[in-house]
């Protein structure tokens, strides 16, 4: 931390992620009492498939720029015309340039929903949805999926599809026993033990920073006075390589498996939750959530799955079919970890352009 402070202090350069960020088109619309903040970069194909990207925690618009000219512009990144997407990007609620509720109540179900008038208010009558982390939960509640899957409502029409880098695909029972750290069941496969192991031990030695953000979240008034503070709980967010998990890796410089992601990229996402004063804010989400993070919620949309490397968990084929029954696409990478876009745009995009392909 004391490295990564001095290099803060005497040499980040945030006037270059300023000037990124002043590229684009923003725009601030309020949904259900609350400014809705997002990016809406339109594609020159005007055939281009509508997409809405959903970051999660501790995410931002930052963690998403590496996909915005693939996705919008394929045919300057050695894809095709036909490939191409509008996109936006919002700031969830409490986060970055949105507002910060006042009041309870703005769950990912509420977010989704939310999203989903946005969408329709630019005028978007068919769309598809991509997500990460809190992303990913959303993406879920977007297409109907509740904390029962048999309470699953339909989708909205306008969503044809969803992508997810964090499926919600682990049965509810084997959920609920990772998390109690019982014995794995003896019928599992191979790959479906190796990941029940990864979520004991994330239930078991990472999860401490949710089980705090989701009981007592206004206690965390460190993040809101201290620069390192709110640096160092945003770190410890880990992945399937532990905590701080490759983004440790990252700032030591010492990669074990090709990345994008980079020191400054942390530390422009940092910069971002300490302008805007959301380190509060944004965990209260945590606290306002009813969804089980990682387990089935009954989606039947079209779906398509991918799984990194170093996810806080990836998600097995099988686990996948089962609990997305119009599974689309499937991916399995040997790198990457929880923040695809940032530490595997290209491989993202690929698989993002891969799942709607058929949809359009």
């Amino acid at each position: 931390m004391q490295d990564l402070a001095h290099y803060w202090a005497t040499e980040h350069d945030w006037s270059k992620c300023e000037a990124r960020l002043k590229a684009l088109p923003h725009y601030i619309t309020e949904i259900d009492g609350l400014d809705i903040h997002f990016v809406h970069v339109r594609s020159k194909h005007e055939d281009a498939l509508p997409l809405v990207v959903c970051h999660g925690w501790p995410g931002s618009i930052v963690e998403q720029l590496k996909i915005i000219g693939p996705l919008t512009d394929p045919t300057a990144h050695g894809a095709s015309a036909a490939d191409a997407f509008h996109v936006v990007i919002p700031s969830m609620p409490g986060y970055g340039f949105s507002g910060k509720p006042a009041s309870p109540g703005w769950d990912p179900v509420r977010i989704g929903k939310a999203y989903v008038e946005l969408m329709k208010r630019l005028g978007y009558q068919r769309f598809v949805a991509q997500g990460g982390d809190w992303g990913a939960v959303v993406v879920d509640a977007m297409a109907g999926g509740r904390a029962d899957p048999a309470a699953a409502e339909p989708a909205p029409p306008e969503l044809i599809g969803i992508h997810t880098n964090m499926a919600g695909v682990i049965p509810p029972e084997l959920f609920t026993a990772a998390f109690a750290g019982s014995p794995p069941p003896s019928d599992l496969s191979g790959e479906e033990l190796s990941t029940y192991e990864q979520l004991r031990t994330f239930f078991a030695t990472h999860v401490a920073y949710g089980l705090i953000t989701g009981t007592r979240p206004q206690t965390l008034y460190g993040l809101a006075d201290s620069p390192i503070a709110l640096a160092a709980f945003i770190l410890d967010h880990g992945d399937g390589s532990g905590q701080p998990g490759l983004v440790q890796q990252v700032l030591e410089e010492r990669l074990e498996r090709p990345s994008d992601l980079t020191r400054d990229d942390i530390l422009d996402n940092i910069t971002l939750f300490w302008l805007t004063n959301t380190g509060v804010s944004s965990v209260r989400l945590y606290w306002e959530n009813k969804l089980p993070f990682f387990s089935v919620k009954g989606v039947k949309v079209p779906v398509g799955v991918s799984t990194f490397a170093d996810e806080i968990y990836r998600a097995p084929r099988s686990w996948a079919e089962q609990a997305y029954p119009n599974l689309v696409h499937y991916s399995r990478h040997d790198r990457g970890g929880h923040f695809a876009a940032w530490e595997q745009p290209q491989l993202l995009t690929e698989d993002v352009r891969e799942t709607f392909r058929s949809l359009r």
